[in-house]
């Protein structure tokens, strides 16, 4: 499939070559090389890198948010702002590093002024994170707010709602036990809920150690 899609190409034609393009990844690295030579999201051009993933591929855990900020640009790794070292803190409490874990956004290029993503760039970039999704192929899949749930999930449900309640996410081979959680960044501005998410993150641990 072409990698690089016309400008004049409407959202519809650049998800389905998005999805061509997904498919054939075979490893994460091919994933990752795609990525690079897609130029179907206009986010690629004003974003400093793509920020593909962090922690080991494979893992048991798979951690997926929204987009990149700042400091994930400039780093070119997911959550290592003050948003990533609260995530740090919520993992560290339950056994699990990022050594331990595997960690992506639904978008891998920064959004400007770390605004939401539109519905139009989740679309386009959905493949890509479904893909990445399948070739991991964790045992308990967690999406941390609400864009990433309503994108993996298909749903318009909103967070508060979605939170603590077990999910199926289907990759096609197998169904993956999936939560959702508050993300990081809504619990620094909103402290009083962590008390929910620790809650999520118990479940997570149970989840891990099969119960």
């Amino acid at each position: 499939a072409a990698l690089a899609v016309e400008a004049l190409a409407g959202p519809e034609e650049t998800a389905s070559a998005a999805l061509a393009d997904a498919a054939g990844a075979e490893m994460q690295r091919d994933l990752r090389a795609i990525l690079e030579r897609f130029d179907g999201c206009a986010l690629k051009a004003t974003a400093s890198r793509t920020v593909f993933s962090d922690g080991t591929p494979g893992a048991r855990l798979m951690l997926v948010g929204e987009a990149p900020g700042r400091d994930e640009d400039l780093s070119g790794l997911p959550f290592v702002g003050r948003s990533g070292q609260l995530l740090d803190r919520m993992l560290a409490a339950i056994g699990v590093d990022r050594s331990s874990a595997y960690i992506a956004n639904v978008i891998p290029w920064r959004p400007p002024g770390n605004r939401t993503p539109t519905p139009q760039e989740l679309e386009i970039c959905l493949p890509f994170i479904r893909r990445q999704i399948a070739l991991a192929d964790p045992d308990v899949l967690v999406t941390l707010g609400g864009p990433a749930a309503q994108s993996l999930f298909q749903t318009k449900e909103g967070i508060l709602k979605l939170r603590g309640r077990w999910l199926d996410y289907d990759t096609g081979r197998r169904r993956i036990r999936a939560l959702a959680t508050l993300h990081p960044a809504y619990l620094l501005r909103q402290p009083g809920q962590k008390a929910f998410a620790w809650r999520d993150f118990k479940a997570i641990r149970r989840a891990l150690d099969g119960g």
